[in-house]
């Protein structure tokens, strides 16, 4: 963007590069939404979101707190004329608003208690779309001789499409030091060769994406959701939307997902299957667009009616109409109380709109494939694999049943129970329709575990999906799909985890002081080999867990005296064992007067590790590392190679053929 704002605004820019931000891609006075660099499919629907500003005080402080609402705004096409917006789209021209809000300028004014006002003037075009590739410029002018100009670029798409279905898998959080890990815990190794290898390291095609926000480099679920769902960047805690300075969390500028083109442009069914509550950040960016991602009651609401009903006065034509398939879990949202939408009944109006409902693995399996089904399996998110598979005690006592009643959620299905039944409904819907499916499914514990320092359930969860991966190929190959299926499988950002060694448990509970239990740790040569993938000797008498029980592709003992050693860039006081967490997933961190501290009864004899995250934070965050991108099946092969997280919504786009002239032809 353009800054002629002098030099004293200019010096504060510099702020906004870092923590504190008047307002995320808004350095200059006037905001332009899309921002600069912006992306778009022809046809794509988005809003357009104009913002002066005036501080009232503060280092930005200008024209006495009085923004200017005589501003205009044009559309240039190349090296054309700029146009009006309102002649340029055929639109009325909005009306304007006026408000004001505040902000710290940095944690010196935070701490002083001192914010700064902003005086706002602002329009909203709703709505709109690029039918032509190429180059444009929307011009900002106020204040006389300021300007703010962005420039948006149009891509050209294919007109015949290569793939009738897409099945986008994303491992929440999941990095390639994981998928390492993973394979060395669940895959025989004799002299460093592994005898069978991951789903994920036999696909056809591996690329890597830069996962950086629009205006951090540490991004959240929101918004990498949203750059991979929508080839938009955006801002923390936001689903396709840009962060305005407005009050109002649902009325900021949208712009259009995947779910939606492919509902409006195919009109075929869309599945939507998390581990996670179903309004958690990943599921819910299918088909909300919200500023706080943590309106969840309201997400569930949009998933129904869309966002047109959500808000009736901010113009939005798409939406996902109700995914034919949604599976996970936060039955809280669904149920009447507190922390539901009106605390109204969800499950009634699902069924009021012909959805099937089931509530458990045993009702997921019985239920037919012709109707729209919602599959909700528990309050919060969905138990672990671990504690499903290795030590299904854990689930009593939780009272996560998705009725509400308190009891406990003892029958939930596993993402690969999700997925093939989702698949199986999708394709019996689509062949009604005579079109194809788009899907969506989340392992979304891989990042939760990793937040809580628990990473053995961590890999636990990213070997559950990728065994999920090996069961829907195969699936896809017997009703004979796999043909005609782009499988995408990524992460939507990492964490900085890694294994740097091995870790004799037996020695380390013989030791009573923490420098004496740090010697248990073993690197290089010291490592050893995976103890995971042999069966002990002899298996404890008191013990519930059935070592190999669980099948190939996992590992025969999770409780091995060699365990590996690991850890995180970024974590807060812990104790550590290195020990897998049997009675449930880690609490590593907890609240005191003095700010989070070690939790004293999470790993109780381990030794502890002083955090280095400031000390709000109770658990590891994320990084900034790339994360690794897979694809099988028609279009694959354009995944290869290193590219921006927003490209992968491009290039699904492009083999469905989803621009204004696409089609999919049938071989």
């Amino acid at each position: 963007m353009q800054r002629t704002l002098g030099v004293s605004l200019l010096c504060a820019s510099l702020v906004y590069a870092q923590t504190y931000q008047r307002l995320g891609t808004c350095p200059s006075l006037g905001c332009v939404f899309p921002p600069d660099q912006a992306n778009f499919l022809p046809g794509q629907l988005f809003d357009i979101r104009l913002e002066v500003h005036a501080p009232v005080n503060g280092s930005e402080a200008f024209n006495n707190g009085v923004p200017d609402e005589k501003f205009s705004f044009c559309i240039q096409v190349g090296d054309g004329e700029c146009q009006d917006a309102s002649s340029f789209f055929s639109v009325a021209e909005p009306v304007l608003s006026t408000y004001n809000f505040t902000w710290y300028e940095d944690l010196f004014a935070e701490e002083a208690e001192t914010p700064s006002v902003v005086n706002v003037a602002a329009k909203s075009y709703r709505a709109l779309s690029l039918a032509e590739p190429g180059e444009y410029k929307a011009i900002l002018k106020y204040f006389g001789t300021q300007q703010t100009v962005a420039r948006w670029q149009v891509r050209s798409t294919p007109k015949e499409a290569v793939a009738k279905n897409v099945l986008f898998f994303i491992g929440d959080g999941m990095t390639q030091s994981m998928i390492t890990a993973a394979r060395l815990i669940a895959h025989k190794s004799i002299n460093g060769v592994y005898q069978s290898l991951m789903q994920m390291d036999q696909m056809e095609a591996l690329g890597h994406q830069m996962t950086h926000s629009i205006d951090s480099y540490i991004t959240d679920s929101a918004n990498s959701a949203t750059a991979l769902y929508t080839g938009k960047k955006s801002t923390v805690n936001a689903l396709n939307v840009y962060a305005d300075s407005s009050s109002d969390p649902f009325d900021d500028p949208k712009f259009e997902t995947i779910a939606e083109l492919f509902r409006r442009r195919r009109h075929g069914p869309i599945g939507v299957v998390s581990t996670a509550d179903i309004a958690d950040a990943t599921p819910a960016g299918l088909c909300s667009h919200t500023r706080l991602r943590d309106e969840l009651p309201s997400i569930i609401f949009e998933f129904l009616y869309g966002a047109q009903a959500l808000t009736p006065d901010v113009e939005w034509p798409t939406s996902c109409e109700g995914p034919d398939v949604l599976f996970g879990a936060g039955a809280e949202h669904f149920f009447p109380g507190e922390d539901s939408y009106n605390e109204e009944d969800f499950y009634a109006k699902f069924a009021a709109e012909g959805y099937e409902i089931v509530y458990n693995k045993t009702g997921l399996e019985a239920t037919g494939v012709d109707q729209k089904t919602l599959g909700i399996f528990s309050t919060g998110n969905l138990a672990k694999w671990i504690d499903r598979n290795v030590w299904p005690e854990n689930l009593v006592g939780g009272g996560a049943s998705p009725l509400g009643d308190e009891s406990d959620a003892l029958d939930q299905p596993g993402l690969k129970d999700m997925v093939i039944k989702a698949i199986n409904i999708l394709q019996n819907r689509a062949q009604e329709n005579g079109t194809g499916w788009f899907m969506m499914a989340e392992a979304a514990s891989i990042d939760k575990m990793m937040h809580s320092l628990d990473y053995d359930r961590a890999l636990g969860e990213l070997l559950e999906l990728d065994d999920t991966i090996r069961a829907t190929i195969a699936h896809l190959e017997e009703i004979g799909e796999a043909e005609n299926t782009l499988i995408v499988v990524t992460a939507d950002h990492g964490h900085g985890f890694d294994i740097y060694g091995s870790t004799d448990t037996k020695y380390f509970a013989s030791k009573d002081t923490d420098r004496e239990k740090r010697n248990a740790v073993s690197v290089y040569q010291g490592s050893g080999l995976s103890g995971y993938t042999v069966e002990p000797e002899s298996l404890p008498t008191n013990d519930t867990i059935v070592f190999g029980a669980q099948g190939p592709n996992f590992p025969v003992n999770w409780e091995p005296r060699y365990a590996f050693a690991a850890g995180m860039a970024a974590y807060p006081d812990h104790k550590e064992t290195f020990k897998i967490a049997k009675t449930g997933p880690r609490t590593p961190a907890v609240k005191s007067d003095d700010g989070v501290i070690a939790n004293e009864k999470d790993k109780p004899s381990g030794f502890h590790v002083g955090g280095n995250l400031d000390i709000t934070q109770a658990q590891g965050v994320h990084s900034l590392t790339d994360v690794s991108v897979f694809a099988n099946g028609p279009g694959s092969d354009k995944f290869r190679g290193v590219y921006n997280s927003i490209d992968i919504f491009y290039k699904i786009a492009d083999a469905l053929a989803l621009g204004p002239e696409g089609k999919y032809e049938a071989c």
